[in-house]
């Protein structure tokens, strides 16, 4: 369901070049999760996986990290929402000529997760007209790396580190613009009027360069995907709406090719504005492990509970028993610090987690009715 945002109305703005954390919907294929804005500004992606550093993290740098913005060039209204069931995520747009609908996806093909990252953002004409700006502005990695474009016979390739990918777009795409820093492009659609733009990245390997109607298409495949499994969700109880939400929510932090589940898609998010508890969350620790494959096996997402299962125990017997791992089961990093100004200049940016060496134990307070026992957990 579509609902406005702001909630209580008006335009979607930026201060000081950061949007509020609600204006943000996540995408995930089980391999990544990008946060896309409600202004149509996908502003972090770790790409081509979970923990891999950003691709774009305007989030932690809003006037020099990269973003992939699709916004109307003229002052909107926003409404923004999940499709039911689903992971595919709808914005319409309105502005005083029109109204357009970008649907996005992070694809997964018939056969399930694609070898490769596919970011599709598909446009659609709904009243009137609507034109708009789209930027793909190249990020450095956290500050790591200098992007690069290099053209070949299937087009224009960028380059950031071991990250290559191409930008692929329909034929009512204008390109203004490109350089090794960003790519600058127009596009207007009028009721009925289809146009997409994708994203096709790998690191360290060969791209399928696929026709943007194939990427357009596999945005529907992609949500059937994702119907297909919360319909074999076992929960009848109450609150099933806001239960099958959580679930899929829970689903993106899965980590497909492991079955490792992450605490969180982001880094370095402070947990009051301005202070210094801002830390990456992009592994896997045991406690939040345990929790969420007791939540699986209540769904009956079983498949999901027996792949984090597996992860849990095959590690913890290769370790013995840590706090956290990354999520391929290997060792945290200890703690490094980004120069970057972090959300709301909320610093340190950091990659790893100092959590490797702490002691973290449980107090037994009480049972919950839902949960289980329940614990207090201090970190010393």
């Amino acid at each position: 369901m579509l609902k406005p945002f702001p909630r209580t109305g008006g335009r979607v703005e930026r201060e000081d070049g950061y949007l509020p954390l609600e204006a943000y919907a996540a995408l995930g294929e089980g391999r990544s999760v990008a946060l896309s804005g409600a202004d149509g500004s996908i502003d972090w992606w770790c790409c081509p996986n979970l923990d891999s550093p950003p691709l774009f993290d305007r989030l932690l740098s809003p006037h020099e990290g990269g973003y992939f913005a699709v916004t109307p060039d003229a002052p909107f209204t926003a409404e923004i929402g999940y499709r039911v069931g689903s992971n595919v995520h709808e914005t319409v747009f309105i502005t005083a000529t029109g109204k357009a609908r970008l649907t996005e996806s992070l694809n997964s093909g018939p056969a399930g997760r694609l070898p490769w990252a596919e970011l599709a953002r598909r446009i659609d004409g709904m009243e009137g007209h609507v034109r708009f700006r789209i930027e793909l502005v190249f990020g450095t990695r956290g500050d790591t790396a200098g992007p690069f474009l290099a053209s070949n016979a299937s087009g224009t390739a960028f380059h950031v580190a071991g990250l290559m990918g191409l930008f692929r777009y329909s034929d009512g795409v204008r390109i203004g613009g490109e350089d090794d820093h960003a790519i600058n492009a127009t596009v207007e659609v009028r009721e009925g009027q289809r146009e997409t733009v994708a994203i096709v990245a790998g690191a360290h390997e060969p791209l399928v360069v696929a026709p943007v109607a194939e990427i357009d298409h596999r945005i529907e495949v992609s949500c059937d995907a994702w119907r297909n499994w919360t319909e074999r969700l076992g929960y009848d109880g109450r609150y099933g709406e806001q239960v099958e939400r959580s679930a899929l929510a829970l689903k993106l932090l899965l980590y497909s090719p492991t079955g490792a589940i992450a605490a969180a898609a982001t880094t370095s998010l402070p947990e009051g504005i301005g202070g210094k508890k801002n830390y990456d969350y992009r592994y896997a620790w045991i406690r939040d492990a345990g929790y969420v494959i007791k939540a699986f096996l209540r769904l009956g997402a079983h498949a999901e509970a027996s792949a984090a299962l597996t992860w849990l125990f095959r590690h913890l017997e290769e370790h013995g028993a840590q706090v956290l791992f990354t999520l391929n089961g290997e060792n945290v990093s200890e703690e490094e610090e980004l120069d970057l100004p972090g959300y709301r200049n909320s610093r340190p940016v950091r990659t790893g987690n100092a959590a490797t060496g702490q002691h973290q134990h449980g107090d037994r307070r009480r049972n919950d009715p839902l949960w289980g026992p329940k614990f207090r957990f201090i970190s010393t």
